[in-house]
């Protein structure tokens, strides 16, 4: 969302939140809906901030929708979604937070890293709110930070892809240059490498530092993993939000080539069911579990706060098995979980 400017006298609701911003001329084009899934919706009030990409992105911000929308028909709730865009400033993350928590949304969760400097500063502001982070730590009271072990996961898609490769030259697409991204990079090359040396990992990022599109491109994610496979790998991990739908696109029009999917189990994703056959396994990553955890301690009256870890050894990140291609290597994964599980294997978060 941009940051919001003045409007007429007749529209000085902001644009985020008014619903006759359209007709005063506002030119956002983020999303703004509101829901109640079951009942009333006269119990707790959800506010939920995606990232870039938004509901729909098949992959990250679907998992927190998923956990939203379970615990709103738990809790008989109402939910306001609003949606970054790649342009936003740190204002305008702000404003976003601010607008939901004037509006009595109570808890809010960010979905995001990029959410963490202005959940701080807007948490600080409603100090009755609860606030939850996704993939970032937080020093707010009343903030539960919401983090995973990416690295974890990625390092069994690494195993799997190495064990899957007939080309030994495999790759990875990351959707923007930071270091959340490179725990999903870091883990995958050190899967491969520890399962066999002598594979070759291809990395290719599609933007850099506070440019967030490369989540947001599947025309990038595309090309990325066009020019990969041309290049000789027939194996493709993309933690690149909805710009890994393109990659995976890519990947099922090389026969024998495999996708490895991300953040949800995307072989069962409908709008990925066309190419659900090249879809090797994805790195789940149970957003949804941590979102739906936090929205029901602050129904229950005690909300979560700090550093809420979800971990390979507590399912907080797993590979999918969906489509039984990695069933003839299980063997080996569970072998290569286990050696995670108890310490055996230190897996890096950065390259």
């Amino acid at each position: 969302m941009r940051r919001v400017a003045k409007l007429s006298a007749a529209c000085i609701a902001t644009a985020a939140l008014a619903l006759t911003a359209t007709a005063c001329g506002s030119t956002s084009s983020e999303n703004d809906k509101s829901s109640s899934p079951s009942g009333d919706g006269k119990g707790v009030k959800i506010g939920l901030a995606f990232d870039v990409g938004g509901r729909g992105d098949h992959s990250f911000n679907d998992s927190a929708a998923r956990g939203t929308d379970k615990a709103s028909k738990e809790f008989d709730g109402s939910v306001k979604e609003l949606t970054a865009k790649s342009s936003d400033t740190e204002a305008d993350r702000e404003q976003r937070l601010s607008d939901l928590a004037d509006a009595g949304y109570n808890p809010i969760v960010a979905v995001g890293y990029a959410y963490a400097t202005s959940v701080d500063k807007v948490a600080a502001k409603y100090p009755k709110t609860s606030f939850g982070i996704v993939d970032s730590v937080v020093k707010a009271k009343n903030a539960d930070s919401i983090t995973f072990t990416e690295e974890q996961g990625s390092y069994l898609a690494g195993v799997a892809a190495a064990l899957k490769t007939k080309t030994q030259h495999v790759g990875f697409i990351g959707g923007v240059d930071v270091p959340l991204i490179k725990k999903f990079q870091a883990g995958y090359a050190q899967g491969v490498k520890d399962t066999n040396p002598k594979i070759k990992v291809d990395v290719q990022y599609l933007s850099h530092g506070s440019d967030t599109s490369g989540f947001a491109s599947p025309d990038k994610g595309k090309e990325a993993a066009q020019g990969m496979l041309d290049n000789g790998a027939d194996i493709v991990y993309s933690a690149a939000g909805s710009s890994g739908n393109g990659a995976i696109e890519a990947v099922n029009g090389k026969k024998g080539a495999w996708a490895i999917g991300v953040d949800s189990d995307q072989y069962n994703i409908p709008g990925l069911a066309k190419y659900k056959s090249s879809i090797l396994t994805s790195v789940v990553k149970n957003v949804d579990v941590g979102v739906y955890d936090f929205i029901k301690s602050v129904h229950d009256g005690k909300p979560l706060t700090g550093n809420n870890v979800y971990s390979l050894a507590k399912n907080g990140v797993s590979l999918a098995t969906s489509g039984g291609f990695i069933n003839d290597i299980q063997p080996k994964l569970d072998a290569a979980k286990k050696k995670i599980v108890d310490g055996s294997v230190k897996v890096k978060t950065t390259p």
